[in-house]
C-alpha cells in the first residue's frame, strides 16, 4: 500500500478554491430546470424566435436505403459546403447560412465537409458540427445526418437531410 504525500499549503489553498468554485448538478427528479444553452462561439449566438410550446422537432438518423442511394450516386447530393480552413465562429455562421439557403431552395440532401483532422486526432469541426446540428437553431432545418461514404469524404464529411420548408 502506497502512502500519499501531504499537500503543501499552496496546493491546499488552490484545491480549496477549486472546490468552492464548483456548483453541484441538480437532480432531474426535482423541478425541471431550464435548458442550458450550448456553448457556442460568442459571435454566433443569434436570437431565434421559437415558440416555447413547440420544441424543435427531434433528429432522426438517415434511413439506411437513402444513405446507400446517396453513397452510390442514385440519389443526388443537391448542395455542398466545405468548412476546411474556417474557424469555429466562421464555420458555425457559414453552416447556418448554407442550410437556411439550401432549405429555402428546396434542397433535400446536402454534403457538409468538415475534414478528418490531423495526426489521428479528430478535427475540431469534425467534433463540433454534429453537436451544432443537434441545436434548436439547426433542428428546424435538419431532419437527420450521418457520416458520408468514403467516396464523399468518409469520416470527414456528413450527409445532411434537410426539412421541407413550412
Amino acid at each position: 500500500m502506497s502512502r500519499r504525500r501531504q499537500l503543501s499549503a499552496e496546493e491546499e489553498a488552490l484545491w480549496d478554491g477549486f472546490v468552492r468554485s464548483i456548483t453541484p448538478l441538480r437532480s432531474q427528479k426535482k423541478t425541471p430546470s431550464r435548458e442550458k444553452k450550448a456553448r457556442l462561439p460568442a459571435a454566433t449566438k443569434t436570437p431565434r424566435a421559437q415558440h416555447p410550446a413547440s420544441p424543435p422537432p427531434p433528429l432522426a438518423p438517415l434511413e439506411r436505403r437513402l444513405k446507400q442511394r446517396v453513397a452510390h450516386g442514385r440519389a443526388p447530393i443537391e448542395a455542398r459546403i466545405d468548412l476546411h480552413g474556417l474557424t469555429q465562429n466562421e464555420a458555425y455562421a457559414a453552416l447556418l447560412r448554407f442550410l437556411e439557403r439550401a432549405q429555402a431552395d428546396g434542397r433535400r440532401i446536402a454534403l457538409v465537409v468538415t475534414g478528418k483532422g490531423r495526426g489521428g486526432e479528430p478535427g475540431v469541426l469534425r467534433r463540433q458540427v454534429p453537436l451544432w446540428l443537434e441545436l434548436p437553431a439547426f433542428r428546424a432545418l435538419v431532419v437527420g445526418f450521418d457520416n458520408a461514404h468514403a467516396g464523399h469524404g468518409g469520416d470527414g464529411a456528413l450527409y445532411v437531410r434537410l426539412r421541407r420548408r413550412r
